[in-house]
């Protein structure tokens, strides 16, 4: 098991460096990943709506940062389960 990280926060100022391309990859990673565990995001994409000149993920306008989170926790879950088979 890998070291916890923290989580990225909604104003680190990497977030402005996400295109709407770069979210919508990330969100067919989201897709992939969450679809064995039941989380379904059919209609999220990359929003236009911004925050401090952030771009939102509309699924509840949540910041990239939300996105990112999520696909870690995922990625970890997945790692964790490889190490019990």
């Amino acid at each position: 098991m890998s070291p916890a990280r923290p989580p990225i926060a909604p104003d680190d100022p990497r977030m402005h460096d996400y295109s709407a391309p770069q979210i919508t990859t990330l969100l067919g990673e989201l897709h992939r990943r969450g679809l064995p565990y039941g989380l379904l995001w059919g209609s999220a994409s990359a929003g236009e709506s911004t925050l401090d000149g952030r771009l939102l993920v509309d699924f509840g306008n949540a910041p990239v940062s939300t996105l990112l989170n999520l696909l870690h926790l995922l990625r970890e879950l997945e790692r964790d389960e490889a190490w019990r088979h």
